[in-house]
């Protein structure tokens, strides 16, 4: 990685919202920006008329596309190195490619065409599950900084949590680690057995507490908040959602986060989540990070 920060952009608002974001966490982290936006009418739902009655040609188009985003990056930032690339291809094909060797990728949750609500699920998750390096999709970003992030994670969550305690620490802000332990399913006739389910949640606990406590070695600065709940991660996760400037969980692993690509609980934060949300693969280097 060469640490520059991947946007893309499409012409809407909410991806000139993943552009504000990317553009603060280009400062954040002192690396370049880099401005993606995919042409062709085939990448985006806009009939062609439409598209010729308010530009002479599709690259005039693509061009303002590009040149607003980076007029919107510049105004923000104004020493922010900013470099403005026009793909062509499939979108999410073309901003892996773009991602190679960048330190995020920024993408809004909705817009035209294949940013619109109804393809979420397939290009994001498609993004998040086969990025080269972590996905954040900026949807209802907070008006405020909230100084706190959450993180979703359970025994098999190594490069989610790397991210967000470098993330809480790069901000300043407090980390909230929510793991939601869900009950094994057990005979109806032990249903009334309060101890055995206490016991079973006290072990959960201080596995969770075990795994936390790697990192927070790791970063004594970040002042973490433990959340260990019972019951379902997506539901605990986006609501600790409302009070946080982002969310990081992972994309694949066993158990919370079990998914041939992107595991279920990843898909809902994605959809329910309050602010924007970070997917993060797992890598040799993260696991190894561990040994």
């Amino acid at each position: 990685m060469n640490g520059h920060i991947v946007v893309g952009v499409d012409g809407s608002p909410e991806a000139l919202n993943a552009v504000r974001w990317a553009a603060d966490e280009a400062m954040r982290r002192a690396r370049p920006l880099r401005i993606v936006h995919v042409t062709g009418v085939y990448a985006y739902d806009i009939p062609l008329r439409e598209v010729v009655q308010a530009f002479a040609t599709l690259e005039d188009y693509s061009r303002t596309v590009l040149d607003d985003a980076e007029a919107l990056a510049r105004r923000r930032h104004p020493d922010l190195p900013i470099g403005a690339v026009l793909g062509e291809g499939v979108i999410a094909d073309v901003l892996r490619q773009a991602a190679t060797e960048a330190t995020a990728l920024v993408v809004g949750s909705r817009g035209y065409g294949r940013f619109s609500p109804a393809r979420l699920g397939s290009v994001s998750a498609g993004l998040a599950g086969r990025s080269p390096c972590p996905v954040v999709i900026v949807r209802d970003p907070p008006a405020r900084e909230r100084a706190e992030i959450v993180v979703g994670f359970d025994d098999h969550s190594a490069a989610a949590l790397r991210f967000a305690f470098e993330e809480a620490a790069r901000r300043g802000a407090r980390l909230r680690a929510v793991h939601a332990w869900q009950p094994p399913t057990v005979s109806p006739f032990v249903l009334g057995a309060d101890p055995i389910f206490e016991e079973l949640f006290a072990a959960a606990r201080h596995r969770a507490v075990l795994v936390l406590q790697r990192w927070r070695d790791r970063h004594p600065q970040v002042r973490v908040v433990e959340e260990i709940v019972p019951g379902g991660a997506v539901a605990a996760i986006c609501r600790a959602s409302a009070s946080a400037d982002l969310v990081v969980v992972g994309s694949r692993g066993r158990g919370l986060f079990g998914s041939a690509l992107l595991g279920s609980v990843s898909r809902g934060v994605l959809h329910e989540s309050r602010c924007p949300v970070a997917v993060v693969r797992p890598t040799m280097a993260s696991v190894a990070s561990m040994a």
